[in-house]
């Protein structure tokens, strides 16, 4: 039994609620779950932010045994700081392949390696006969 982290929606029409939840991955998204894990609300409240409750505990307990978070959860459990930043990938068109380089999460751009090499060589240094 393969165990998922995901969201199961809730609210009515044009409002939705989600709960986070532990689940079979073969069964439905509104169906039978082994534990509820949390919340997330993402319409604005009056402070202009959005709500989102979690037992930190049972999260780390579900994915220490093993659990996948779906992609939504995982953005979830990123902002609450349980996860670290999924890996992102550099378009090179719309609708083109995906570039293998990653990306720096909080600032977009392309990580590029570092030349360990020419920092460890000081340059301009000539040895003297005397």
């Amino acid at each position: 039994m393969v165990v998922r982290i995901r969201l199961s929606r809730f609210g009515c029409k044009n409002r939705p609620f989600y709960r986070v939840m532990a689940a079979d991955s073969r069964s439905p998204r509104d169906g039978k779950h082994l534990e509820i894990l949390g919340y997330y609300n993402p319409l604005p409240g009056q402070d202009g932010g959005k709500r989102m409750g979690l037992n930190f505990e049972r999260v780390k307990y579900w994915l220490s045994v093993g659990a996948q978070p779906s992609e939504p959860a995982q953005k979830i459990l990123f902002r609450a700081g349980i996860l670290p930043p999924p890996p992102l990938m550099v378009m090179t068109r719309k609708g083109g392949p995906r570039d293998t380089r990653p990306v720096d999460p909080m600032t977009g751009r392309v990580l590029t390696p570092k030349d360990s090499e020419g920092a460890a060589e000081p340059e301009g240094k000539d040895e003297k006969d005397d």
